[in-house]
């Protein structure tokens, strides 16, 4: 889309208009101010659904009201915009207040598993939907639209070897032994929580940007957190003493970190082999 086209559907959006330079300057993302002012954050790009997506899927973690969120403004084929967040400094709680505050949004259910919508993880595609899975069973969800659909993606792209898929299919037959004991409700997952999908506000509380949500297990989001360095351990005592976790979250916590260890794999190449290898091999038993 030209920027005079994109600039034309804002200023539709918004009732206000903003200068056609503003616009062009952006290459992917960046701020944008109204003349009138007020201040937003624009991605755009080629026409895709992930900007829907990542519209609906903000708008989702509004509704739990446990958690500041980005606020989706307007979204269309080749762009979202959303209210820019001014940036404050981190409070000395802050990371205990996230933690509570994310423990909080995990109490916001869904009486099955998945989204209305399938989406996206990074630039790969999040299956949410019914088809060809129950809903209601977390281990038949997690394996089919999780592990399995990625680990397919891994064999098309040539990451599979003979070994990986042994134990592979080792793991999908162990699969309901490792999760039995912590069944619970679906619950409402950002889906994509790491250090670089949160700001510090202006309040200096956490404010949640680029989601990849459905309703799922807790544990899937918490073992994401993990994954790139972690948060500091006062955000997870916090977040278990308001919400404590089901015995043997620690042994199941690489269960979750694989399915994002395979979209890893599969969007920026062979680096991430080797954990996806000792995951496996460590539920087979041979660490």
């Amino acid at each position: 889309m030209k920027a005079t086209a994109l600039r034309q559907e804002l200023e539709e959006c918004l009732g206000e208009p903003f200068s056609a330079e503003s616009i062009d300057r952006i290459a992917y993302g960046g701020r944008l101010r109204t003349l009138s002012g007020e201040n937003y954050f624009l991605k755009k790009g080629v026409a895709s659904r992930m900007y829907r997506c990542e519209a609906n899927g903000l708008r989702e973690l509004a509704l739990s009201g446990a958690i500041s969120v980005v606020n989706a403004v307007a979204v269309g084929e080749n762009f979202v915009l959303t209210r820019y967040v001014e940036r404050g400094s981190m409070k000395a709680d802050f990371f205990e207040d996230f933690g509570r505050s994310l423990a909080r949004m995990h109490r916001y259910t869904a009486s099955s598993f998945g989204f209305y919508e399938d989406n996206f993880i990074g630039a790969n595609p999040q299956l949410n939907c019914a088809e060809g899975c129950e809903r209601t069973d977390w281990t038949a969800f997690y394996f089919q639209k999780r592990l399995l659909f990625q680990f397919r993606l891994a064999e098309r792209n040539g990451y599979v070897t003979s070994g990986i898929r042994s134990d592979f299919s080792a793991l999908e037959h162990r699969l309901p032994e490792l999760l039995r004991g912590s069944e619970e409700p679906p619950c409402l997952l950002h889906g994509d929580l790491w250090n670089g999908n949160f700001l510090c506000g202006s309040s200096g509380k956490v404010v949640l940007i680029d989601p990849a949500v459905y309703y799922g297990h807790r544990e899937a989001e918490l073992a994401m957190t993990r994954l790139f360095g972690g948060f500091p351990d006062s955000f997870y005592q916090a977040y278990r003493q308001e919400y404590p976790l089901p015995e043997g979250w620690e042994y199941r916590e690489n269960l979750y970190r694989l399915y994002h260890l395979l979209n890893h794999l599969n969007l920026f190449g062979k680096s991430y082999l080797p954990e996806v290898e000792v995951i496996l091999r460590g539920y087979r038993g041979r660490g």
